[in-house]
């Protein structure tokens, strides 16, 4: 089984380290698990960032 997983942008899957381009994916993650939250955990530093930039623009 692979240490690393990604998440790929192209077919919204979980894969392992043999996968599609890394252009096309998100990763490396530790578990599966982590990778199949990816898309949560970028919008959530997004937001984050977004946050911090409102607070430094100010």
């Amino acid at each position: 089984m692979s240490d690393q997983w990604w998440f790929c942008l192209k077919h919204m899957t979980v894969e392992p380290e043999k996968g599609c381009p890394n252009k096309d994916r998100l990763g490396p993650y530790d578990s599966h698990d982590a990778a199949a939250q990816a898309l949560q955990t970028a919008a959530e530093r997004n937001q984050r960032w977004s946050e911090q930039d409102k607070e430094w623009d100010d």
